[in-house]
């Protein structure tokens, strides 16, 4: 019963996705609006560290595995000096490890095979629609008016 219930747990995401295609696009001498462009604002800029900018993401997920990312530029005066991205995911990887609901190939087969057919064949007649003359199986038969009155 335990392993059955699982108490719900509220998503948390935290911070500014950077992936691979973005981090390809730093170069070394861009301003720091180029950078704030192309990354977003960062998620930690120290007072004290004003030429660090730190952009972590966090993501926790029921049914994912939790993630954390940094990327860490460094300035000097107003431009680009280096920078730490580790192992960024590109952008479909991104999107593949958060990814919980992956729709399920359908495995029902769209055609019926011959026994299954065979199974919703319509009835037979019963006997006593068969001694009635003028009746099929399905009720009696019936007759119905022209739907147009031909006047001479």
């Amino acid at each position: 019963m335990l392993g059955l219930v699982r108490p719900y747990r509220m998503e948390v995401v935290q911070g500014n996705v950077v992936t691979r295609e973005m981090v390809q696009q730093l170069r070394v001498g861009l301003s720091r609006d180029q950078v704030r462009g192309l990354l977003g604002s960062p998620l930690l800029s120290d007072l004290f560290h004003g030429d660090r900018w730190d952009y972590v993401f966090t993501i926790r997920r029921q049914g994912a595995e939790p993630q954390q990312r940094r990327v860490t530029v460094f300035f000097e005066g107003d431009r680009l000096s280096r920078f730490d991205a580790g192992e960024a995911p590109s952008e479909r990887d991104f999107v593949d490890s958060i990814n919980v609901s992956r729709p399920k190939p359908r495995t029902t087969p769209l055609e019926l095979d011959e026994k299954q057919l065979r199974a919703i064949e319509p009835p037979k007649p019963t006997r006593a629609a068969a001694l009635v003359p003028g009746t099929a199986a399905s009720g009696p038969a019936r007759s119905y008016p022209p739907l147009e009155t031909v006047s001479r």
